[in-house]
C-alpha cells in the first residue's frame, strides 16, 4: 500500500516527519477511513487497499512505532496483540486450515511504503517462497 508519508533518517531509524503526519496513525484514530476487520484499545487491522492475495490484512498497532527495527523491550505486549489479532482474523478468513504467512517489510528497499510498524496477513491462495 503507497502513500505520500516520507522517510528521513533520524538516529538510523526510518521514520515519518512526525507521527502526526503518518497515514497508518491517522486510520487508528479512525481519522482516515478503512476497512476495519479488527479493532481494540491497541491495535487495528484492516483490509490492504491494494491486495497481494485474496486475504490481506494489515495489522497496526495505534501507537506509532516506525518499523520492526524500532522495536523496544516495552513492545513486547503489544507485538503480542498483534499476533494474536492475527491468528484470530486467519480464523475468521477461513484461512487457519490451508495456511496463511505474516510478513512485515523494514525500510524502502524491502517494500516499506508507510512508516508505521505492521504486519501483513496473507492467505487465501498459494504463497510461493522465496517471496518478493
Amino acid at each position: 500500500m503507497g502513500d505520500s508519508a516520507r522517510f528521513e533518517e533520524d538516529d538510523e531509524n526510518l521514520m515519518p516527519e512526525t507521527a502526526s503526519d503518518c497515514l497508518f496513525c491517522k486510520i487508528g484514530a479512525g481519522e482516515i477511513p478503512a476497512d476495519v476487520v479488527h479493532a481494540s484499545d491497541r491495535v487495528v487491522a484492516f483490509r490492504d487497499v491494494n491486495p497481494k492475495a485474496p486475504t490481506h490484512i494489515l495489522i497496526i498497532p495505534k501507537d506509532h512505532i516506525a518499523s520492526a527495527e524500532a522495536i523496544t523491550d516495552k513492545d513486547g505486549d503489544i507485538l503480542a496483540e498483534m499476533f494474536q489479532a492475527a491468528v484470530h482474523l486467519a480464523r475468521s478468513e477461513g484461512v487457519d486450515r490451508s495456511g496463511w504467512r505474516l510478513v512485515t517489510n523494514v525500510g524502502p528497499d524491502a517494500g516499506q511504503s508507510v512508516p508505521h510498524l505492521h504486519l501483513h496477513l496473507l492467505g487465501g491462495r498459494g504463497l510461493g517462497w522465496p517471496p518478493g
